[in-house]
């Protein structure tokens, strides 16, 4: 008798991720010249990394590694990452640590971090969270670190998305890769929050429920426990599965009109590297104002602190131009038409 269906889908999810893991690795080893080894050298095996914070989608994550990794050739680890937000978080942090070796995962490693305030309590914790697997990752010449965010996650970015009102890519929620060389790998995306919490306890793992995921002080929570329920009693329970639909759809559009913008950058440029307004003009919106956007960017605005409203005001210089004078953006830049060019730089 094969194991659990819950069992079965979270270790064919990690399955598929490793399997896309080794063909990248073999792809990356094809560009590079080969290394002459002696006869006894034998490069270790490629390590994957998996971020439990002791919740049921990272223990599910992680026992699902422990599980596939080893038939592939694979050695799996673990990072815990300690936010030192709670009392008796570092016990907490050293609890997860024992439970990922239990699964026979090494190394494993709790890493403490130093939450800040920048954009708020959700935003900063996720910030250091990042830095710490990073970090991690280079330590241990990790090829990836997989991250338990299900489809209920995925549902819960793209109404935040919403709700910020900041175009389809705030609506295309989380990748399944991100991060530095595709670092980032999300297997359970596809996958709800229901079956990661079935699997661990068929498995009889044991789970940690964080009082941070059912305290309304926080966005996310709120939205998990009564936004969605709402809606779902409106609407009808396909809403998650329909969500995370939007955000893939939202993220292949997102992709296509950022590679258009790319290539019409060069297109919009006069001989001395200015922007012509002319020419931008001509462009649809979504093109033009990613160009700009861009344009922004590389003169210094920090990419967080840009928003749609900066970029409409910027664009306002080409679509609605009356003589305006200068637009002052994040970063102390500033955009200005100049004889029918834009210039974008520090003032």
């Amino acid at each position: 008798m094969g194991p659990h269906p819950a069992v079965a889908a979270i270790r064919l999810a990690v399955r598929r991720v490793l399997h896309d893991l080794l063909t990248d690795q073999h792809a990356s080893r094809d560009q590079h010249a080969p290394v002459a080894q002696g006869p006894h050298e034998q490069p270790p095996s490629p390590l994957v990394l998996v971020a439990c914070s002791g919740g049921a989608d990272s223990m599910a994550l992680a026992s699902a590694l422990a599980f596939e990794a080893p038939k592939l050739g694979l050695r799996a680890g673990g990072v815990t990452v300690d936010h030192g937000l709670q009392p008796g978080s570092e016990l907490r942090a050293e609890e997860v640590v024992l439970r990922l070796r239990e699964l026979g995962l090494d190394p494993v490693e709790s890493t403490a971090v130093t939450v800040g305030r920048e954009g708020g309590p959700e935003a900063a914790a996720r910030d250091a969270r990042y830095a710490a697997l990073d970090a991690a990752a280079q330590r241990h010449g990790a090829v990836a670190v997989l991250l338990g965010h299900t489809r209920d996650d995925q549902a819960e970015t793209v109404l935040l998305g919403l709700a910020r009102g900041s175009g389809i890519r705030s609506l295309s929620g989380m990748a399944a890769v991100s991060g530095a060389d595709g670092r980032y790998r999300r297997p359970f995306l596809a996958l709800d929050r229901q079956t990661a919490r079935k699997a661990c306890m068929v498995q009889s793992l044991p789970v940690w429920d964080d009082p941070h995921n059912t305290d309304p002080a926080y966005t996310r929570s709120r939205l998990r426990h009564e936004g969605l329920p709402a809606l779902e009693k409106a609407l009808g329970k396909g809403v998650v599965e329909a969500l995370a639909r939007t955000a893939q759809l939202s993220r292949d559009d997102a992709d296509a009109l950022d590679t258009w913008a790319r290539q019409a950058e060069a297109s919009v440029r006069d001989a001395a590297g200015l922007l012509e307004c002319a020419k931008l003009y001509a462009l649809p919106p979504a093109v033009r104002r990613r160009i700009l956007r861009q344009a922004a960017i590389e003169a210094g605005a920090p990419a967080g602190s840009l928003f749609a409203r900066h970029i409409e005001e910027v664009d306002r210089l080409i679509t609605g131009w009356r003589g305006q004078g200068a637009i002052n953006l994040p970063g102390k830049v500033v955009a200005q038409r100049q004889g029918g060019r834009l210039v974008i730089r520090q003032g």
